[in-house]
This record gives structure tokens, C-alpha cells and sequence, in this order.
């Protein structure tokens, strides 16, 4: 018994001892890892933040360029103009580099397609003549300088088509928020999060209507940069709606309601003006493509035989 009990004593001495060395040990892997861990992380934060930064700097290089350019060239008077800054903001264009940009394309663009055009005339197309190759010059010029406005403009289109064919929904969300009895600038809140995922344009615009219906002394102001943000007659209803709603004390509901129901009347009767001239659409590409084809079917058989009775 005495001998197992100094066995028993000595064996859970090496133990003690064993753990005594291993714990600091451990700790110190542990602190080691979490110190490794934690400079791991700072360096890859480091590098996130760096390659942020050589991307900002290289896109403030190039915003410099073009400012470069357009001061050289003395154009600054455009970069202020407010027609052009509504017809970007009407195109979805609202950085603060969208004016510069466009106006350094007006000028970039038409140089570059002259200079393409000019390669071209001197390779692929040096057998043709000195008059053709200037119209291809000056063809090649010409779309360079309208190439920039045709693009705002098809923008333009494309975004109030988009605002357009979703705004009598928003208005019935909207209208479905007031009766439950939330004020509009939390109606707006709520339509933007339900009309993101199917309307981004739309819901962007409501967004931003939003905020500065928060922020803004004057709401007047806030409906009546989302009327000129879009272009829409549609949208500048609902902002003067707005605008009689707080002048007067109209209910809200009601006048939503009004306006949702002629939004969708109108957008019902547009579908039936589409339908209704599909006809007269249809007229010349059956003329041309499927009237031949079944003169062709109903007296093909018939000159066959002809043919055949002319030969015996």
C-alpha cells in the first residue's frame, strides 16, 4: 500500500510539473496566434485601404486631365450650366465628375473617331478616292459629336420609361401606407424598400425625395427637384399634389387615391393605343414579307403545271 501510494504521489507530481511547463506555453501559443491573427488583419486592411487609394488617385489623375483640357480650352462656363446638370440628373448622372465628364467626351470623342477613321482611309481604305475619303472623315467626325448627346438622350428615355411603366404601383403602395396610417415621408420609406428589387430607378428617385423631405427646410423644394429630377409629367402631379396637400389640408389618402387611379387608367389607356395601332404597324411588313410568299404558295403549283404542259 505505501509503495502505490509513492506511486500514486509521484506520478501526480510529473503531472503537476508537466502542466506547470505546458500552460505558460499554451498561453503564449495562444496570445502568439491572436497577435498573428490581429497583424494578419492589419495588413490586409492596409492593403484594401491602399488599393482604395491608388484607385481614387487614379481617378483623381484622370478627373484632373480632364479639367486640364477643359480649362485649356476655356470651357468651364459649361461645367455650370443647369440645364445640362438636370439633363444628367435625368439620366441617372449625378456625380460631381458627370458634368466634366461629358463635357470632356464632347471633345475627346470626335477627336478619336477622326483619328480611327483617318487609320482606316490610310490601310483598309487607300484604294478609294480623296472625295470619298473625306466624307468617311467627315461622316466619322460628325458622329463623334453627336455621339455624347445621343447617349444622354437614350439614357434619358430609358430611365423615364422605367419610372414611368412602375410609378402607378409605387402610388398604390404608397397609398396603402397612408390608410394604414403612416405619414408620407414614412410611406415614401416604405415604398422605397418594396419597389428596389423591381423598380431601382423609381425607388432611387422616391429615395432621394425622401431624404430631402427630411433634411430640407422647405418641402416645396424637395417635390420640386423630384418633378425636374425625372422629367415626367406623372412625377410632377404627385409633387404638386404634395404641394396642395400641405397648402390646403387635403387628406393624403384621398388625393393619392385620385392620382393612383388616373395613373392607372392612363397607363391602360396607352396599352390600348399600342394595341390598337399594331395594325397599321403590321400593314407593310405583310406587304412586303408575307404577301410574295403566298402569291407564291397559292399559284406556285399552278405555273408548275403550266410550265410542264408547255414543254410536252
Amino acid at each position: 500500500m505505501l509503495k502505490m501510494a509513492i506511486i500514486f504521489l509521484a506520478a501526480a507530481a510529473a503531472a503537476g510539473s508537466v502542466l506547470a511547463l505546458a500552460l505558460p506555453l499554451m498561453a503564449r501559443s495562444r496570445m502568439a496566434n491572436r497577435l498573428r491573427a490581429v497583424t494578419d488583419r492589419r495588413l490586409e486592411l492596409s492593403r484594401a485601404q491602399r488599393g482604395s487609394l491608388k484607385g481614387r488617385r487614379k481617378g483623381e489623375s484622370r478627373v484632373a486631365l480632364m479639367r486640364a483640357v477643359v480649362s485649356r480650352l476655356k470651357l468651364e462656363a459649361m461645367l455650370d450650366s443647369k440645364q445640362l446638370k438636370a439633363r444628367l440628373a435625368q439620366a441617372g448622372w449625378r456625380s460631381r465628375s458627370a458634368p466634366l465628364t461629358y463635357t470632356f467626351s464632347r471633345i475627346a470623342v470626335p477627336v478619336l473617331f477622326f483619328a480611327v477613321a483617318l487609320s482606316y482611309s490610310a490601310t483598309l481604305f487607300a484604294h478609294l478616292a480623296l472625295p470619298m475619303k473625306l466624307m468617311i472623315l467627315l461622316g466619322a467626325t460628325a458622329a463623334g459629336i453627336y455621339l455624347p448627346s445621343v447617349m444622354v438622350v437614350n439614357a434619358i428615355q430609358k430611365r423615364q420609361h422605367a419610372i414611368g411603366r412602375a410609378f402607378p404601383d409605387a402610388l398604390d403602395l404608397m397609398v396603402i401606407c397612408v390608410d394604414s396610417g403612416l405619414s408620407i415621408d414614412a410611406a415614401i420609406s416604405r415604398t422605397v424598400d418594396e419597389m428596389m428589387p423591381a423598380a431601382p430607378e423609381l425607388a432611387e428617385e422616391l429615395g432621394l425625395t425622401g431624404a430631402e423631405l427630411a433634411f430640407l427646410s422647405d418641402r416645396k423644394q424637395a417635390w420640386a427637384n423630384l418633378a425636374e429630377r425625372t422629367g415626367l409629367a406623372t412625377v410632377k402631379s404627385l409633387a404638386t399634389t404634395m404641394l396642395q396637400t400641405d397648402r390646403y389640408g387635403t387628406p393624403v389618402g384621398q388625393a393619392l387615391r385620385v392620382l393612383a387611379t388616373e395613373n392607372r387608367e392612363g397607363r391602360m389607356a396607352e396599352a390600348e393605343k399600342k394595341a390598337a395601332s399594331l395594325p397599321a404597324k403590321l400593314s407593310v411588313p405583310m406587304i412586303l414579307f408575307f404577301m410574295p410568299v403566298l402569291f407564291m404558295v397559292i399559284t406556285g403549283p399552278a405555273v408548275i403545271q403550266v410550265l410542264a404542259l408547255m414543254k410536252h
